[in-house]
């Protein structure tokens, strides 16, 4: 295929022309499809259907150092989940806190602790005159929306192929004592699909922070996300690597089943270094007096095991796997040479990212809904929901059937060969 940018003003005068009557065709269908957001399909939840009838009303509903999960206590989880939430991150149970069904919750509450209690006997983040934040992007929008809500001052970090640019990140990180944390989703990262090199793990364990309380929050939404596990991504064990360096406390690592069980109501989990876990404890004592353990207990029985997990992701590599291979093949057969847009082939995670021309990321967004088909908002991947190209657009295949994600891909390519001839002609 012919460059669009090798066209001449004729050309792209005719092509649009072409491209506006199958615009038109398009929106005659009166589809409504919706990729905005990484939710589990129907299919999906369905596999854990059998996790109900796990626990019923003559179930034993003792955990296995006897206690009475319907009853109040143990405040960090029952033992059982905290193993296999522990297997899932790849470190120990003693430095796991198992919580109620989302991450997301966790991280938020060690922002908003940070802010009024401070780490580790530091100065509580709301007591000083600046703290900040770094941000690679593109990235997830819900960690940009905590700091973002908080008044944390985010700082842009650019993600390359091997994860963020390190010499970045320890230029600010080691020099300026008012940078506090960094987000991270070092495994199939959101929305890029991007697996931080064994590298960029070694250079964040060795970082030398200028403030002692700044803190790794290690989000590792998508540890068993593989869309191929038999040819899968390995990320280094970052909490290893940091006790090599002197530097246990720096990290806090994230984990859910809320894309292995179900969304609305898996189980979470924080892992941490003995002080920070002590510090999160000592907090917790007085917010709450604990979470599901029901919930905890009827997981550990369904999945039995760290290896009935690698079983039931299995299954939900094997619903995703076509939508991400017809999204892309769709992609390759119709802008693959055309030089209006680029993307990454992940293997695993939940989304495709999808870079357009400099500045029609907003306007193909736009023009996609007009024809059926909701995205997630351009800029959304950013730092204050500003793209610095507008260039950035999430996919997230997931939740549309297969047929209907094929229609929608072939809408979305449709509106960023319309939108990229619209840019070509204005600067013609």
């Amino acid at each position: 295929m012919k460059a669009y940018k090798e066209m001449s003003k004729s050309e792209l005068l005719e092509l649009k022309n072409e491209l506006e009557k199958k615009f038109e065709d398009a929106k005659g269908k009166g589809l409504t499809l919706d990729m905005s957001r990484g939710k589990p399909s129907k299919e999906q939840l369905d596999l854990s259907n059998d996790m109900m009838d796990v626990l019923i009303g003559s179930s034993d509903m003792k955990a296995e150092n006897g206690m009475d999960v319907r009853n109040y206590g143990i405040l960090d989880g029952i033992s059982e989940a905290k193993k296999l939430m522990a297997d899932i991150m790849g470190v120990s149970s003693d430095n796991v806190i198992v919580c109620g069904n989302a991450s997301l919750n966790i991280m938020y509450d060690m922002v908003s602790r940070a802010m009024l209690f401070g780490v580790l006997g530091s100065t509580p983040w709301s007591k000083l005159d600046k703290v900040k934040f770094l941000c690679p992007a593109p990235g997830y929008d819900r960690h940009f929306a905590i700091t973002e809500l908080f008044g944390i001052e985010m700082i842009n970090i650019p993600m390359t192929a091997e994860g963020p640019d390190m010499d970045m990140v320890e230029e600010y990180v080691n020099n300026d004592e008012s940078i506090k944390g960094i987000w991270c989703v070092p495994k199939y990262s959101n929305p890029q699909g991007v697996t931080y090199s064994d590298e960029v793990v070694k250079r964040f364990a060795a970082l030398k922070p200028a403030a002692k309380d700044f803190r790794i929050f290690w989000d590792n939404a998508y540890a068993i996300h593989d869309l191929y596990p038999d040819d899968k991504d390995e990320l280094l064990e970052i909490f290893a690597e940091c006790k090599k360096n002197g530097n246990e406390n720096m990290v806090y690592e994230f984990c859910s089943t809320s894309k292995v069980s179900y969304a609305g109501a898996g189980i979470s989990a924080i892992a941490a270094s003995k002080e920070n876990i002590e510090q999160i404890l000592k907090i917790m004592t007085i917010q709450t007096i604990g979470y599901d353990k029901v919930n905890m207990l009827r997981h550990v029985r369904y999945f039995k095991d760290i290896n009935g997990v690698y079983k039931h992701m299995e299954k939900h590599a094997e619903s995703l796997r076509p939508k991400f291979e017809a999204v892309l093949e769709i992609f390759e057969r119709e802008l693959s040479g055309l030089e209006i847009g680029s993307w990454i082939s992940p293997k695993g995670g939940y989304f495709i990212s999808f870079d357009s021309m400099e500045g029609c990321a907003k306007d193909i967004v736009a023009m996609c809904k007009e024809a059926g088909v909701t995205l997630t908002g351009a800029g959304a991947t950013y730092p204050y929901k500003k793209d610095p190209k507008d260039s950035n657009i999430r996919i997230a295949p997931s939740f549309p059937t297969d047929e209907e994600m094929r229609s929608a891909a072939e809408i979305f390519t449709l509106c960023v060969k319309l939108v990229s001839v619209n840019k070509l002609l204005e600067n013609a």
